[in-house]
């Protein structure tokens, strides 16, 4: 009996882990492609300026090589930022500014329309 109850409560970590994991993965991906956008744009330029200087010794794959490459070191740092995430315990419900991710609202902004004062009840 308490072997199956030590199974079951296993199996309940490891799918709490696995979900952290792609929560982490979803959030570092959308701020890397949100918030990230200029260091994006160097890197890219960076990547472009070495295809054109491979070019002169692989003309055939090099911009197939340096876009694959790029790929790749995007998605290995974003997984890798999300398994340390996880493997630290930090939990995405724990983290105050991912109020959004959970559809929280933010409490600190009120909307208040010119018509408000005569028409809303507004308690301060």
């Amino acid at each position: 009996m308490a072997l199956a109850q030590g199974q079951n409560f296993k199996s309940f970590y490891f799918l709490l882990l696995i979900k952290s994991f792609l929560i982490w993965t979803f959030t570092l991906t959308v701020c890397m492609i949100v918030i990230g956008f200029p260091a994006l744009v160097l890197v890219i330029s960076v990547g472009a300026l070495l295809a054109v200087t491979l070019h002169a010794l692989m003309p055939f794959s090099a911009v197939l090589l340096i876009t694959v490459g790029m790929i790749v070191i995007h998605a290995v740092g974003i997984m890798l930022g999300a398994a340390y995430l996880t493997s630290r315990g930090i939990h995405p419900q724990e983290v105050e500014w991912l109020r959004w991710l959970h559809g929280q609202e933010d409490p600190l902004h009120t909307s208040v329309y010119a018509a408000c004062p005569l028409t809303c009840d507004l308690k301060f």
